[in-house]
């Protein structure tokens, strides 16, 4: 039953993305911003930080590979950030130390490499027209405030959750 809690949760989390962006009100305070929620990816971070290299980047393979499937028109963007991302993450953490804050720093540091490299591609295939500073505004603030917020709270769960996976696979 154990081997199946982590496939679930980054699931039910894939899921959750989607949703949330379904029922998040177009405009948030009097502003039309754009918010994307990247609970999977900071997950697949903690993973890879509070576990492991190898689980990390196979885990971000595979969720990257199928958020490419489902959400995006052009397969191979996110197959390959996910994971090049997740291995730069453990890179830098083996420089600092790995706790709550440097993984938070962390993540809030994958999400921004993430984001500005999906807009990267999609504008050097000429998929948006919009420029870097309107892209800096309309997306990539709003995203870190709403990723930070959400990983604020989700932190310590999930360094819990996945400390007691490692130990449990160093049992094994």
């Amino acid at each position: 039953m154990r081997k199946f809690i982590l496939p679930l949760l980054f699931l039910f989390l894939f899921i959750l993305e989607s949703l949330f962006v379904e029922f998040l009100p177009a405009k948030i305070f009097g502003f039309e911003r754009i918010f994307v929620p990247h609970f999977l990816f900071t997950s697949l971070l903690f993973l890879t930080i509070f576990v492991g290299k190898k689980q990390g980047i196979i885990y971000t393979a595979i969720f990257g590979l199928l958020f490419d499937i489902v959400y995006v028109e052009i397969i191979g963007i996110y197959f390959f950030l996910y994971p090049f991302i997740s291995y730069l993450i453990y890179k830098l953490l083996q420089v600092w130390q790995a706790n709550l804050i440097t993984a938070f720093l962390a993540s809030l540091i994958g999400i921004s490499l993430l984001e500005i490299g999906v807009y990267e591609m999609n504008f050097l295939i000429h998929v948006t027209d919009l420029d870097f500073m309107g892209f800096i505004n309309l997306r990539f603030y709003p995203t870190l405030l709403l990723n930070a917020a959400i990983t604020l709270i989700a932190a310590y769960p999930l360094k819990w959750l996945f400390e007691k996976h490692s130990e449990a696979m160093r049992a094994e």
